[in-house]
This record gives C-alpha cells, sequence and structure tokens, in this order.
C-alpha cells in the first residue's frame, strides 16, 4: 500500500500559539522526540537521560497541537508509573492530559475484552484471576489429576503456573519452555500439556481470565476479528510505549496491533537496560524494531543528568563489549570527578569489612545512609555484608533476593540445628519429622511427645510408625548423633546438615537447584562463629530475614542504607554505589558463558548496576571463596578484567598491624 504525506500548512501557526517553551526546556535530542509528528520512531534513551521527561512533554505537546487526548494511548509497565507521566504532562500542561488513555497492558487489554468479550465467547462480566487465585484453582486440578494417573514428581502448582505463563508470553511452544526452564520435567511432558489444556478449558466454562488471558485473548481478538481491529487502531492515533526493551513477545505483537492503521507508534527504552529475560522480556524487540517498523527514525538521548563523567565513561566502555547494541556514548556537563575503584579483597569477609567500613567513613563526610547502596546479583549474595553491617551498628533495608532465614529451606535445616541446641524445642522436632516421607502431623505429635518421655531413647526405637519409617528414622538419629559432636564447630555442623538434607530439598522443591546455593552461603556464614549456640541466639536477634531490615542506630532517626539486587534497583539512583561479588559465575552467571546473547543481557545488568552511582562507584570482589567442597580460588568478572586503569583504578586493602609494622621498621635517615 503507497502512503502520501499530507503536510499541515498551519505547523507554523502552532508553534507561534503553543504555550510551553519547549525549545528552551529541553535538549536538543529531547526536543527532536517531543516534536516528532508521524510514522514509528524508536527513542533510545540511556540511562539518566531524561526519558520520562521526554514522553511527559510529547504528550503535552501533542495535546497542544489539538490531538484529541482520548486518541492517545500511553502504555507503561505499571499504573504509577502511568499517572506519574500524566500528572507531570498536567503540570505541565493543564487537566487535558488525564484524559490520555494511559496504563498497563494488562489494564488496557482488560479495557477492551469488556468492550469485546461477546467475540470470544465471554460475558462481559468475566472474573479476572489474580496470581493467588491463579495457583489456587491449578492446585485444585492438579490434585486429582496426580491422583488419576499417579504421576510422581510431578511439578508444584507455582512451577506449573510459571510454564503456561512462560509459554504465553515468550510465544512460545511449552515443550521448549520446559526444555530451557525445567528440563527435569520433560519426561511428564504430555501430562502438562494436558493439565494446561484442562486448566484453560476449565477458565472458558467458568467464564474467568488470569493476568496472561488478557494479553493472549486480546491478541486473538484482534487478530482474529478484523472490524475490531480496525476499530480499536483507528482510535489510537498516537500510541508511546515506555520501557520497550522489557516487552515481551506477545506485548511486542499488541503494539504492532494497537497501531496498525495510522501507524504513528513511538517506542522508548534503553536496549543497554534489558535484563529482565527471565520474566520472558525479549531484548530483540528492541533491537529489532527498525526492521519491524520500516520507515522508522531514530533518536538517541546521550546527555545524562545524573551520573560523573567518570562513572559514563566506565559504563561507555562496557557497553562496547555488547554482541548486539545501538551505538550511543553517555556524555555529561559534570566534568569532574573520582574514577570507580577496583577493590579486590582476600576473602568475602574482607570485602564486607571494607563495604562498611568505607560507609561508616563517607557518613562521616555527611553523606546520608540513605544516598548510598550496596548491590548485588542474587538475595544470597548479601548474606555475609548483612552480618558485617549489623556489627558495625549501621541501619539497612534490603530489597529483592528471598528472606534468609524465613525461607522454608533454611529454616528446615535449622530445625536440625535447634534440636541440638534444645533437645525440648518441640517446634523444631515436629518441623523435622515433617520432612519423612509417609509422617504426617499426627504421627509426628505422637513422636515429639514420645520423645519428650524417652530422653535417652533414639528415633529408631520407637513403635508408634510402622517399620518402613525406621530406616528414615535411623538416619535422621545418626545425623543428629554427629551435630552434637560438633557444637563448638558450627561450620562443620551446618555441613553435615545440609548434606543430610539436601536429597530431601530436591524432592519437595521444583527450584531446589536455587536452594542448594542458599544452604552453600549458609554453610560459609556458620564459619564465621565458635559455637552452635551463638549462631542460634545471633541469627534470632540479628535475622537476615527481613525486606525491610534496619538495625538501631546511634542517630535514631537516620534513614537506612539500601541493599537490593541490581534488578530491584533500576530505574533509583545513590549518590554513592558498591557492586559487590563481581566475579565470573556470578555477573555473568555460569549459565549465560556459552550464549551471546545470554552474555549480552549479563553485561547489560552490569551497566544497569554501574549507572546508579551518581557520584562515587566501587566494583568489589573477593579472590577466594568457600564451598560445601572447601575453598577455591576466583576470579574477576571477565567484563572488567581487561578494563585499562584511567577506567577502573585498582584499590589496594591491607590489615591495620601489617602497615604498622611496615612503618615500624623503616629507620629514619
Amino acid at each position: 500500500m503507497k502512503k502520501f504525506i499530507l503536510h499541515n500548512r498551519n505547523d507554523e501557526k502552532r508553534t507561534a500559539e503553543r504555550t510551553v517553551a519547549y525549545r528552551e526546556l529541553l535538549n536538543d535530542t529531547q526536543y527532536e522526540a517531543v516534536m516528532f509528528q508521524n510514522g514509528p520512531a524508536l527513542v533510545i534513551a540511556g540511562a539518566g537521560t531524561g526519558k520520562t521527561r521526554t514522553l511527559t512533554y510529547r504528550v503535552a505537546r501533542l495535546i497542544e497541537d489539538d490531538v484529541p487526548p482520548e486518541s492517545i494511548l500511553l502504555l507503561t509497565f505499571t499504573r504509577r508509573a502511568a499517572h506519574e507521566m500524566l500528572d507531570r504532562a498536567a503540570s505541565v500542561l493543564d487537566g487535558r492530559c488525564q484524559r490520555v488513555q494511559g496504563g498497563t497492558f494488562h489494564h488496557y487489554c482488560n479495557h477492551l475484552l469488556h468492550r469485546f468479550a461477546g467475540k470470544l465467547g465471554f460475558p462481559a462480566n468475566f472474573t479476572l484471576l489474580d496470581q493467588a487465585d491463579a495457583m489456587d484453582t491449578i492446585q485444585h486440578m492438579r490434585s486429582s489429576f496426580v491422583r488419576q494417573t499417579g504421576l510422581r514428581r510431578f511439578p508444584q502448582k507455582q512451577t506449573l503456573l510459571s510454564l503456561f505463563s512462560a509459554s504465553v508470553n515468550r510465544q512460545i511452544p511449552l515443550y521448549d519452555v520446559l526444555a530451557k526452564d525445567q528440563p527435569a520435567f520433560l519426561e511428564h511432558y504430555e501430562a502438562i500439556e494436558t493439565l494446561q489444556k484442562r486448566y484453560a478449558a476449565y477458565k472458558k466454562d467458568n467464564a474467568l481470565m488470569d493476568f496472561d488471558d488478557l494479553l493472549l485473548h486480546t491478541l486473538h481478538l484482534l487478530q482474529n476479528e478484523d472490524q475490531v481491529r480496525t476499530r480499536v487502531a483507528a482510535e489510537n492515533r498516537f500510541v508511546m510505549v515506555d520501557e520497550y526493551q522489557d516487552t515481551n513477545r506477545l506485548q511486542a505483537d499488541l503494539v504492532k496491533l494497537f497501531s496498525s492503521c495510522h501507524d504513528n507508534l513511538m517506542a522508548v527504552g534503553d536496549d543497554a537496560q534489558s535484563i529482565y529475560a527471565f520474566r520472558g522480556a525479549d531484548s530483540r524487540n528492541i533491537l529489532q524494531f527498525p526492521e519491524e517498523f520500516p520507515g522508522c527514525t531514530l533518536i538517541t538521548l546521550e546527555e545524562n543528568y545524573r551520573s560523573v563523567q567518570p562513572v559514563l565513561d566506565l559504563a561507555n566502555k562496557l557497553l562496547e563489549q555488547a554482541h548486539q547494541k545501538f551505538e550511543k556514548k553517555l556524555f555529561t556537563r559534570k566534568k569532574e570527578g573520582d574514577l570507580p575503584g577496583l577493590v579486590k579483597a582476600s576473602t568475602e569477609r574482607d570485602q564486607s569489612r571494607f563495604v562498611a567500613q568505607m560507609i561508616l567513613h563517607l557518613r562521616e563526610q555527611d553523606i546520608p545512609l540513605s544516598d548510598i547502596a550496596v548491590l548485588f546479583r542474587n538475595g544470597r549474595d548479601s548474606y555475609n555484608i548483612e552480618w558485617e553491617l549489623n556489627k558495625s551498628n549501621i541501619p539497612f533495608r534490603k530489597f529483592g533476593g528471598q528472606k534468609f532465614a524465613e525461607a522454608a529451606h533454611i529454616r528446615d535445616v535449622m530445625a536440625h540445628i535447634r534440636v541440638i541446641v534444645n533437645p525440648d524445642d518441640q517446634v523444631a522436632w515436629n518441623r523435622l519429622l515433617l520432612l519423612l516421607d509417609g509422617i504426617g502431623p499426627k504421627t509426628a505429635g505422637e513422636l515429639v511427645s514420645w520423645l519428650k518421655r524417652n530422653r535417652k531413647s533414639e528415633l529408631g526405637d520407637t513403635h508408634l510408625v510402622s517399620k518402613k519409617y525406621k530406616k528414615q528414622l535411623d538416619r535422621l538419629s545418626m545425623m543428629l548423633a554427629e551435630l552434637k559432636t560438633l557444637r563448638n564447630n558450627p561450620h562443620k555442623a551446618v555441613e553435615k546438615a545440609v548434606l543430610y538434607y539436601r536429597p530431601i530439598c530436591e524432592n519437595r522443591f521444583d527450584d531446589s537447584p536455587k536452594r542448594i546455593r542458599d544452604l552453600e552461603a549458609f554453610v560459609i556464614l556458620a564459619a564465621a562463629f565458635n559455637s552452635l549456640d551463638k549462631m542460634l541466639n545471633e541469627m534470632t536477634l540479628d535475622p537476615i530475614d527481613s525486606s525491610a531490615m534496619e538495625t538501631e542506630s546511634s542517630m535514631k532517626e537516620e534513614a537506612p542504607l539500601t541493599l537490593s539486587t541490581i534488578h530491584s534497583a533500576k530505574g533509583l539512583e545513590w549518590d554513592t554505589v558498591f557492586v559487590i561479588q563481581c566475579l565470573d559465575g556470578i555477573i555473568p552467571s555460569g549459565f549465560s558463558v556459552d550464549s551471546n546473547r545470554d552474555l549480552d543481557e549479563e553485561l547489560r545488568l552490569l551497566y544497569v548496576a554501574c549507572t546508579r552511582a551518581k557520584e562515587r562507584l566501587f566494583i568489589t570482589y573477593p579472590i577466594s571463596r568457600q564451598s560445601s567442597f572447601g575453598d577455591y580460588f576466583s576470579n574477576p568478572s571477565r567484563f572488567i578484567s581487561s578494563l585499562p586503569e584511567t577506567i577502573l583504578e585498582p584499590w589496594m586493602l591491607i590489615e591495620e598491624k601489617r602497615l604498622l609494622s611496615d612503618t615500624r621498621s623503616i629507620s629514619p635517615a
């Protein structure tokens, strides 16, 4: 189909009538994006370059140029982000901005489906299942299905929902999702597929939709009903999508349909900040946007308003290593600043000591704790630093990652330690007995009562349970007997308990590999104590178990330091940032090294971490680490190992005693 652009001769008149001084308020590339008229456009907005400002002013400019607000569709990933942008646009222009169609993909699709539900065979008052409802529904169906088939080691409800969701959002077959994400369950592929079909039929029969259905049914509606697609797309004169690098395949297909009438689509995002592949985000959506939308105009925002130039120099150098990317070079008018530091520590404990002591040093220089962040790849990577911060009386809060001492697998192992320290701990006895196959709450309760009456007897001596459980009870008794001899060696005791618990963990949890890595981190933490009693006391009094944990401080009202996974830190900024555990095998993950695409995502993760810093940035790593197999040497991340010292300045940690000794050995001339 050929197209002819009708030029608007009133453009000059409109420019004169605009009330907002766009030219004075925006830099050159922001202004170009805000003034962009018709057709597809991709705005690559580097970290800290004013992406939200650009979108806000474009909404205002379109409305000021007489575009009806209702014909503008602004898609974001949170409703809060949409409200914030429209509120800001209203403050720039006026209340008309609040009439823009704004919100998340799910919100907009829900609106469309209620308008056209009949086309899909659904009533207009269909019910929406939240995630908890969806899991309960799947569990109900799973239970009867497993009873009927007699299948063992079948995925739990959370895993099933995750598999179904990944297949929908990535638009790939269920078998491929299983092969990539849960290969251990490939043998049950046909059974899982059958359950997926039953779940879909159950929802249809009962007029139910889950969150994924909102997107999937909207896609089917627009693909199969031309009149509906034409009507919806005609209503959307201008479509704008924020954080386009975070869209999945299904969302990208929807965007194309939403904008298919006028072709006025502006996608805004940063390929260098695409870090959510584990949630289904597909970086190819933004990288291939110019090919997907012929005639696309590419606009790149490169002036950064957050960081000093040395931080940006490091970020630019990191991006040079990417295999696929849009070319950009971040710059700022804040030219002066300290070089980012590369801190090599002997051990993880020394790494934590450095971070805690440097934070205290910065606080003495009047940098608030609330303007400092410690970032890491996984929640478990911060356990060591959390202990050190507690000891140093530094208040902090933690975001992202799994809560440590509240996690089921940690509590399971702790129960075995607790009965050694306190044999009368009935709660702990009950927990560890319920881990044994075939023993339910009634039998566990009877065993706990029997143990209390027969303190010197072994579990295997009881006749309360069938002989078929005697082997398990004997094994448990032997392991507990070993733990008693290790009461003053917590490292070995926890190591033994984890070794015993590992097969139980593998049998109970679909995500057991991740939990086993947590357990290995627990073994390492235990080495810091000289008795099981002290370890339990400290873990109870100063638990690593809160997503918003704060310790007491000498400054009672002091806002806390932030600990966060890098994924949870995206979009935030601090004066000073520490990126810890920057090791090969962590950043990048050991699972990514065989794929350039996966390596690029790992590189982007480090880029996101570094660009959170405004003034100071420290990247740290330990030379040696501990595991359940013993100590081993580690290597710094391949992304930083070859960077020049003019970009990343090496720091050396020296023990105070050694420093004093070296000083005394120097005699005066």
